[in-house]
């Protein structure tokens, strides 16, 4: 494991994601998924979330479209409130949906539409938001 590259990947995936939701995810690891969790904050938020040459604003705004393209709902909602954490706008993911619609699909944009709905109105309710 790169040291380096870890820290600097829990520092974003914290940023992005919440501290609670990554400090969750790192203790309830298992024997068998802790090194699977460690590879994941090196490589995916270390390395490639880590790489400057994209800020996070614009790797939300990516991820929203690349995951719902998967039709990775769980995921989508995480990184929709990434998205968020990011200062991607409401008025942005609006159209990050509308524009995921026409290229991935009627189904996926109903379910993107339907996570964001509850998760918004989470957030206006005073939710927690992990």
């Amino acid at each position: 494991m790169n040291e380096t590259l870890f820290e600097r990947g829990l520092e974003r995936r914290k940023a992005t994601l919440g501290s609670e939701y990554v400090e969750n995810s790192l203790s309830k690891a298992t024997d068998f998924s802790k090194g699977f969790q460690s590879f994941i904050t090196e490589y995916c938020w270390g390395t490639a979330w880590g790489d400057d040459r994209l800020d996070a604003r614009t790797r939300s705004m990516l991820n929203i479209v690349m995951i719902a393209a998967l039709n990775r709902m769980h995921e989508w909602e995480l990184h929709f409130r990434g998205a968020l954490r990011n200062g991607v706008t409401r008025d942005e993911l609006d159209a990050l949906i509308t524009h995921l619609t026409i290229y991935c699909g009627v189904p996926v944009g109903v379910e993107c539409h339907r996570i964001a709905n509850r998760v918004l109105a989470e957030l206006a309710a005073g939710g927690v938001d992990k």
